[in-house]
């Protein structure tokens, strides 16, 4: 949930922990008199989800800033084609269809993604894992047909996920595949990294009164006009929890993600399994939780959220601690009821 001045516009991907909301002193297209400035929102579809962008600025300025928004979401869909797993002809999907042994020289930008993904693998030991697309595309499997999968077919996932089965050379900028069969999920990282992006081009047109949302994964800018920050509602694992009863936290020049399975989970011989992978049984996970990670960046937050809930409740809070410039609320679930747990600098308002 995401507040500025005024009435409520409710924003939410189903789906998504974060919900996004913005309250308006000045309701579009009137201006705020004492910044003289308007709120312009825009969205488009992304990634699986919807981008939402917002900028403060002068309404002389609306065709400027619509296009700042529109080179913005541009560079979203670019680094679709290059991150997505579900595009046949993405370069992440290339990249998996070549042979192992052989370095791929790959562009700047899935560099940097694997770069980033790999090193949080290895602080998480393995935890966190951007070779998981077997295990992935097995669980979609499981989740389509409502079956377990047959453990053949669990072990062969389970065999081919592994960070170090990767070599990656930033002087060359190579990528190399130590053996055949690997397949690649960024999910837990590239949306971040998209709202990153996007983020960038619009501070390079000149607006710094900023925010960028990738549904759960959100980096704000300056704080609106008139306020110390933005205003962002945190949803717990009870879904059924009004807007206006939100726990919150006021951001500015931060990024919050939240990652956890209060929507998206199934059901098989009773037991609940999230969408969520455990790079060590291959099988969604069974703890409930929710972990919620504020840090200077998207991408940050977008992976370590992901690794929270993968860690568990008492490994990943431990795992945050020990970062710089990084906090993080988990709530899980202890006997039937919600227990929170924070970081010691995580700023929580009622």
């Amino acid at each position: 949930m995401i507040e500025a001045p005024g009435a409520k516009e409710n924003s939410a991907k189903a789906g998504h922990l974060v919900r996004l909301f913005a309250a308006l002193v000045c309701l579009l297209p009137t201006s705020c008199r004492a910044e003289e400035k308007s709120l312009f929102t825009f969205q488009q579809p992304h990634m699986g989800t919807l981008f939402t962008i917002r900028i403060y600025g002068e309404k002389r300025e609306s065709e400027m800033i619509k296009a700042a928004a529109d080179k913005a979401f541009e560079r979203v869909a670019e680094l679709n084609q290059i991150c997505s797993d579900y595009l046949p002809e993405s370069e992440l999907n290339n990249f998996a269809r070549e042979p192992s042994g052989k370095p791929n020289q790959v562009s700047r930008d899935l560099f940097n993604v694997f770069q980033k993904a790999v090193q949080l693998s290895e602080a998480t030991g393995g935890a966190f894992d951007p070779t998981a697309g077997p295990l992935i595309r097995l669980w979609r499997t499981t989740k389509k047909n409502g079956r377990l999968p047959p453990p053949k077919n669990l072990n062969s996932a389970l065999f081919r996920t592994d960070y170090r089965h990767l070599d990656l050379n930033p002087i060359q900028r190579t990528i190399t595949k130590r053996i055949d069969g690997m397949l690649f999920d960024l999910g837990g990282i590239a949306k971040g990294y998209a709202a990153d992006a996007a983020f960038l081009i619009l501070r390079e047109a000149g607006y710094n009164q900023v925010l960028v949302a990738a549904s759960g994964d959100i980096v704000v800018g300056d704080p609106p006009p008139g306020r110390e920050g933005w205003t962002i509602g945190i949803e717990t694992l009870d879904v059924s929890i009004a807007p206006e009863e939100m726990q919150t936290v006021t951001l500015k020049n931060q990024a919050i993600s939240t990652s956890g399975d209060a929507r998206q989970f199934i059901e098989l011989d009773g037991v609940r399994y999230s969408h969520i992978v455990s790079t060590e049984t291959g099988l969604g996970l069974t703890e409930r939780i929710a972990a919620t990670v504020i840090a200077p960046d998207a991408t940050t937050t977008d992976s370590y959220a992901t690794a929270v809930t993968l860690l568990g409740e008492k490994e990943g809070l431990k795992f945050i601690e020990g970062q710089k410039d990084i906090e993080c609320r988990i709530v899980s679930l202890r006997e039937g009821k919600e227990a929170i747990t924070t970081t010691s600098g995580f700023p929580l308002q009622q």
